[in-house]
Parts: C-alpha cells; structure tokens; sequence
C-alpha cells in the first residue's frame, strides 16, 4: 500500500510513526498501522462469496448463488475473532462477495468491537440504505470501502454486470455520511475506465469520500479471465500515477487522502516526484516508504482468510501454492507465528533473491520486487520479474 498522502504531507507523521513503532496494536492509529514494527497482521477477512452482483474483475468469483454450506459457522467466526483478540490483530476489514450479505455481520461486528478489535468494511455499496448505515455505525465498524469502477453509471454499472448500481453506490456514501460512518472511494484501474480517474476523483471529494483508493489488477479470481485484455501499460500507468500525485498535492490532507495498492513500486515514482519538486517533506518520505521493510505487506502485516477458513499471505494470494493452512485444523494465531512455514518463508525473509529485471534492479530494497503474486502468475517463478512495474524498461536500459 503505497500512501501517498501521508509522504506528500508528510510533517510531523514520522514523529508519530516512531512514536507507535512499537506500541500495542490497540493502540496505533490505523493509517500508521503499515509503518509500525508490529507483525500482527490486518487481517482481510472473506466472510462469504455470496454477493449480489458478478463483477467482472472480481478476484474471487463471487456472485448470486455461491454455495455457502462450508462457510465458517457464527460459531467458528466468534471463536477465530476471540483467536485474534489474543494474538492482538490490530484491525479486521470484513470483505466478501459482499459482506453484508452474511446475516451474523452485526453479530460479528459487535463481538469483534467488544474484544477491542478495530474494523472496516469493504463493500459495493448497493446494499447500503439508511438504516444499514447506521447500523454499520452502531455495531462499531468505523469505515466503509464503497467501489466505484467509474465516474458515469455506463461505465460502472457494465463493470458491476449490474443497471442502477453506480446510483446506488453513490447514495451509500450519503447514508454513510449521514450515520457518521467514514467512507472512500476503491477502483480498480483498467484501460476501460482508465480515461475517467481524473473525473472519478473530483467526484469522490464530492460525495465526500475522506480515501481515494486505487487498486491495479492482479490476475485472480475472475480477474484473471480478463487480465491480458484489461491490464495496463507502463506508459498509462505512468500517466495516472502523475494525476494521482498532482490531485494529492492540491487536496488538504485533511480532505482525502490518496493512496495505491498492489504495486509497491510506485513508492519509487512519489520519491521521484519529490525528489524533482525539491519537497521538505522527501526525507521523512523515503523514511515511512524504507520503514515498510521492502514494500509489500503480505505475509506480514497482512492476512487474508477466505469463507471456508483457508488461510492465505492476502487477498489476490488465494491459489493452492499459497495456502498457509485452515483455521479449522489449527487456530490461526499458531498458523501466523510459524514462520518456517514454507509460504510464509516466501513472503517474509529478506532480502528476497529476485532474479531477472528485478533482482538487478537498484530500487529492490524499496519495492521488493513488486507484487509477487502477479510475478508468479506471469513467470511460474515467485522470484521472478512483476511484469506491471513500469519502471522496469527505464532500469533494464540502466543496466545494460
């Protein structure tokens, strides 16, 4: 997760990341959870994969009708969130298919919340009235992840396989503010939506979203289907990892911050921007982006556990070769502390031994390589090259 908001206008957020480095979970703020020294991971927690719509891009194929028999009991679910009030997880982000169709959530949320356990929700939106809203806000779930694929309902709603979605999206954020709930804006960037970003984020400052959060594909789930067809290139990228800077420079950071995901080589463009702007705050940039210990959280400071209690390093790391194990045979709590374990092994010792483009690359010990997950996906190789980092031409061309 790259925060570019927090490098941009960065004063005085070093000093509070030092000062939480390693203090007890509970007790961080939640946009200094990435930069502490704490390895109890957030944890991304797939209640269901029923949801009610089928998008496109989905990373893991929920939709209507998703056989839910082997899904965690609201038994199962309360004992694995006792399990992570122990081990001292920091914050839960319940996320689906659509979370808000499992009928125990409010159970759920207020257990979690009465453990001490801070939570979000990553939604599509549509299910989000007014009543829903508050009781978001009553069973102690502080924030919203709402999805918006587009600035124009067209372009969303043939995303979301879904007429009328983007309408009902965009009226959850009024509900949320209106109950006191937090909420941002989540797309997914493709070359089918990528020419509204400008035009999505005016639209986020307002409806009010206090985050603006832009994923890059990862081929899973149903976003593998899709991915040589909509993923970007390295030019496009660049254009919009240049608007994204631009628009955070010109927003407060107060009003909404501006952050990536699943590319932790765009940490080296924001130092680059920095660098070329001549910014006071460059120094405790590159400090936040080396604190993060080589970009990528997964496996680390986050988790992700899917409907049936599979354990996995993230949310786009659900495959076979990188299941850690199933909290139905061992509490998650011993799964998460072995890190002999060979798919935890991958994703935490460093330095990784990159091969090919990356491992020659001198911005390694920033990003660490990029995602892994899509390197795998690319090259059969968890070592090998991120295929989507567009820095990876101009550093090539470096070396030779």
């Amino acid at each position: 997760m790259n925060r570019i908001t927090q490098c941009l206008h960065g004063r005085g957020t070093v000093s509070e990341v030092l000062q939480h480095r390693h203090s007890r979970p509970d007790q961080v703020p939640s946009n200094y959870l990435a930069y502490t020294g704490v390895l109890r991971p957030v944890v991304f927690w797939n209640l269901t994969d029923r949801c009610n719509l089928a998008c496109s891009h989905c990373y893991s194929r929920s939709g209507p009708g998703q056989d839910t028999a082997a899904e965690l009991t609201t038994s199962e679910a309360r004992a694995l969130i006792d399990d992570f009030a122990t081990m001292g997880v920091p914050l839960i982000l319940f996320s689906g298919g659509e979370p808000l169709l499992r009928e125990d959530i409010w159970e759920l949320a207020r257990h979690a919340a009465s453990r001490g356990i801070k939570m979000a929700l990553s939604t599509n939106g549509t299910l989000i009235s007014s009543a829903t809203a508050r009781q978001i806000s009553e069973n102690g779930i502080e924030y919203a992840g709402i999805s918006l694929d587009g600035a124009v309902a067209a372009t969303h709603d043939r995303f979301r396989n879904s007429p009328g979605a983007f309408d009902r999206s965009i009226a959850a954020f009024s509900h949320c503010r209106e109950a006191g709930v937090r909420c941002g804006v989540r797309i997914t960037l493709t070359r089918e939506n990528c020419g509204e970003l400008g035009a999505l984020i005016d639209l986020a400052k307002l409806i009010g979203a206090s985050r603006f959060c832009l994923y890059w594909l990862v081929p899973a789930g149903r976003g593998r289907d899709g991915y040589e067809r909509l993923q970007l290139g390295p030019d496009t990228v660049t254009a919009a990892l240049d608007l994204l800077h631009r628009k955070a420079r010109e927003t407060e950071k107060g009003v909404m911050e501006f952050l990536t995901v699943d590319a932790p080589q765009d940490a080296i463009r924001l130092l680059r921007y920095m660098e070329q702007e001549q910014s006071p705050d460059l120094n405790d940039a590159r400090t936040l982006i080396t604190s993060s210990n080589g970009g990528c959280s997964a496996g680390n400071r986050v988790a992700n556990i899917d409907p049936q209690g599979n354990v996995y390093p993230c949310q786009f790391a659900r495959s076979p070769e990188f299941l850690i194990g199933n909290i139905r045979e061992q509490p998650f709590s011993e799964l998460w502390a072995d890190s002999s374990h060979p798919v935890l092994a991958l994703f935490r010792n460093r330095p990784v031994p990159l091969t090919g483009a990356c491992g020659r690359c001198r911005h390694q010990a920033l990003c660490g390589g990029g995602c892994r997950v899509r390197a795998f996906a690319a090259t059969g190789n968890f070592y090998g090259d991120d295929p989507f980092c567009s820095l990876r031409e101009e550093e090539s061309g470096r070396t030779q």
